[in-house]
C-alpha cells in the first residue's frame, strides 16, 4: 500500500462551482463559498476536490467556453480567491484538481479574435478553418454535439470554422505545434500555482480527420434522439493521433511531483483503455463511465466489471463513477433505495472512485420549468431531454430558504428543503451516514483500498464479488432488486450493511439479504 500514489488510495469529489455555495448573494456559487464548505469534504473523508471550470468565460456553456485559460472568472472570484481555496484545501489534507478545456475556447478568446480577423493572421491556423463546399454550404456533414452543423460561416473571411459544441466554442487546431505548446504552458501555469492535477474535458475529441471526410450514418439512430447521434463520429473522435497529445500532457505533469491526469472519454471499454497510453504514459485515469450507462441489474453490472478488468492494460489503475455534471443523478436513475446499494458498489470496487456532489445525500434530478432552463444543450434541442440543468441544481445545506446555498435568487431552483446536509447529518441511518461508514471502512481495509478483485458473479439479481489482500478476504453482496434474496455465502461476519443495522450474517452457508440491501462480509479464515 505504501507504493500507491495518493490518487490510487484516494477518493475524488466533484464540485460544480456554480452550485456548491454562494458567498456574496448573487445566486451563483463561488470559490469563497467552496472554501467555506471544505469541512464537509473532510467529514466525508474524501481526498481530492475536483472543480468544474472556473476560468473567465462569457458563460455561453457555463465555463466550458474559456476566454482566458490563466485566470478566474469574476463570478467565481479572483486568482487570490483561488489561491486561498487551494491553501485551505491543502491545509486540510485535500488535493485540488482543475478542469482543463483544451478542445475549444470561447469565440471571445484573444486567440480566436486574432484568428478570425484575417486569413493572414498569425493565429489563423490555431483554429480549424475550411473553405465552403462547392454549393457554398458547410465543408462536410459534421454535426455539433449541441445540435445542427458543426460549421459556422464567417462572412468577413469567407470560410467556415469548426465548433464541436456551440458556435461560441470554436475548436482549436491541435495539429498545430504552437497550439500544443501554448496549452501546455497553461498546464504549467496552474501546476506552478500548486494544483494537484487536471480533468481534461472531451480528451478523445482533440484531433479531427485531416481529410475532412463525411461521417457515416448511424444505423441505430431513431427520431427523438439527439440530432448529433444521427451520424457516427468516425472522423471527429478517437483519432489515432490523439494518443501522442495525451502522452505530451502526461509528460508536462511528470515534471512535477504527484500530479494527476484524468481524461474524459466516452468510448466503449476496449477503446477507452487505450487512453492509458503506450507503457501507461497516457492519462493516469481515463474516466470509466460504464456504470453511468449500465442497465441497473446484477448481470449487467457483473459483465461490466469483468469486461473492464479484463481490458485494463497490465499495471493500469481502474476508476469508477456513478454520475457527473452531464448525466442524470444516480438516485434518479435507480431510486433512493438502490442509491444506497450503488454507493456500496462504488466504494468497494477496485480502483479510484469519484463522487459527484450531492450523491452523498441522495440528491435527485430536479425538473426545470421551460422558462428557467439555462443549459444551451436543451435550448438548442428542446423537448428531447438532453438538458443538464436537472443534475446541476444547488447543494442543499440546511432547511433555510434556498437550502443555505445563497441569500439571493439561485441561478437554478433548489430542491426539497427536507433533503439537506444538516438534516441527514443528524440521522444515524441516513445515506450520508452510509457514505461516511463506507469510506471509513474503505480507509481501514487494505483489501478494499489496494487489494485485488475476483469471483465476480450474479444470480437472482444479486451481485457478488471478492476483494482480497494479505490474508484479508471480503465478499461484497448487493441485492439489486426489490425482493428479499437468500444467497450462498462463506462463513464470516458482516462488517457493514447498507441499512446500517446489525446483520446476523450467514447461516448454514446461506445469507439472507433484504430487498435493496448490500453487505460487506469478512470471510472467516480457513
Amino acid at each position: 500500500m505504501d507504493e500507491l500514489a495518493w490518487w490510487q488510495r484516494g477518493i475524488v469529489y466533484q464540485v460544480y462551482p456554480r452550485s456548491f455555495q454562494d458567498s456574496d448573494g448573487d445566486g451563483v456559487g463561488d470559490l469563497r463559498g467552496i472554501a467555506r464548505r471544505l469541512d464537509h469534504l473532510v467529514e466525508l473523508w474524501v481526498d481530492a476536490l475536483w472543480l468544474s471550470p472556473i476560468q473567465p468565460s462569457p458563460m455561453a456553456d457555463f465555463g466550458y467556453d474559456v476566454a482566458d485559460y490563466c485566470g478566474v472568472d469574476p463570478i467565481f472570484g479572483s486568482l487570490e480567491d483561488f489561491d486561498h481555496l487551494l491553501a485551505e484545501a491543502h491545509a486540510r489534507g485535500l488535493r485540488l484538481i482543475l478542469d482543463f478545456v483544451p478542445n475549444h475556447s470561447s469565440d471571445q478568446h484573444p486567440w480566436f479574435l486574432d484568428s478570425r480577423a484575417s486569413r493572414h493572421s498569425g493565429k489563423r491556423d490555431w483554429y480549424i478553418w475550411h473553405d465552403p463546399a462547392p454549393d457554398g454550404g458547410p465543408p462536410n456533414n459534421w454535426l455539433s454535439h449541441f445540435g445542427g452543423s458543426a460549421w459556422e460561416w464567417d462572412g468577413a473571411t469567407g470560410q467556415y470554422y469548426l465548433h464541436s459544441f456551440l458556435k461560441e466554442q470554436p475548436d482549436l487546431n491541435w495539429r498545430n505545434p504552437a497550439v500544443r505548446e501554448a496549452m501546455y504552458d497553461v498546464l504549467r501555469f496552474w501546476l506552478n500555482r500548486g494544483v494537484d492535477g487536471f480533468r481534461v474535458d472531451v480528451i478523445w475529441l482533440l484531433i479531427k480527420d485531416d481529410q475532412f471526410r463525411d461521417n457515416p450514418p448511424n444505423p441505430g439512430w431513431a427520431p427523438g434522439q439527439s440530432s448529433h447521434d444521427r451520424l457516427l463520429d468516425l472522423y471527429t473522435a478517437d483519432q489515432p493521433e490523439v494518443h501522442q497529445i495525451v502522452a505530451e500532457m502526461r509528460q508536462v505533469l511528470e515534471d512535477y511531483e504527484e500530479r494527476l491526469l484524468v481524461g474524459e472519454v466516452y468510448l466503449p471499454v476496449e477503446r477507452l483503455v487505450a487512453y492509458y497510453g503506450h507503457e501507461l504514459r497516457g492519462a493516469h485515469l481515463p474516466f470509466n463511465f460504464q456504470l453511468i450507462r449500465a442497465p441497473w441489474s446484477a448481470g449487467d453490472v457483473a459483465r461490466i466489471i469483468s469486461d473492464y478488468e479484463a481490458a485494463l492494460p497490465a499495471g493500469a489503475w481502474p476508476n469508477w463513477v456513478l454520475g457527473n455534471h452531464d448525466q442524470s443523478r444516480i438516485a434518479t436513475r435507480v431510486g433512493q433505495a438502490q442509491a444506497r446499494v450503488a454507493a456500496m458498489l462504488l466504494l468497494t470496487l477496485r480502483g479510484t472512485p469519484t463522487i459527484y456532489y450531492g450523491e452523498e445525500i441522495g440528491m435527485t434530478d430536479l425538473p426545470i420549468p421551460p422558462e428557467l432552463v439555462q443549459d444551451p444543450a436543451e435550448k438548442n434541442q428542446p423537448g428531447i431531454g438532453v438538458g443538464r440543468d436537472p443534475e446541476r441544481t444547488p447543494m442543499p445545506w440546511d432547511a433555510s430558504p434556498h437550502g443555505g446555498f445563497t441569500t439571493g435568487r439561485p441561478w437554478l431552483p433548489t430542491g426539497q428543503p427536507e433533503v439537506n446536509v444538516a438534516a441527514l447529518r443528524a440521522q444515524p441511518d441516513s445515506i450520508l451516514a452510509l457514505y461516511r461508514r463506507l469510506i471509513g471502512l474503505r480507509r481501514s481495509s487494505p483489501a478494499l483500498e489496494a487489494g485485488g478483485i475476483g469471483n465476480v458473479a450474479a444470480w437472482d439479481n444479486v451481485l457478488s464479488f471478492s476483494r482480497f489482500l494479505n490474508g484479508q478476504r471480503l465478499r461484497i453482496l448487493l441485492n439489486m432488486g426489490d425482493m428479499p434474496r437468500e444467497v450462498p455465502a462463506p462463513h464470516g461476519r458482516v462488517l457493514l450493511s447498507t441499512s446500517l443495522a446489525p446483520h446476523a450474517g450467514p447461516s448454514g452457508g446461506m445469507l439472507r439479504l433484504a430487498a435493496n440491501e448490500g453487505v460487506v462480509l469478512e470471510e472467516a479464515p480457513g
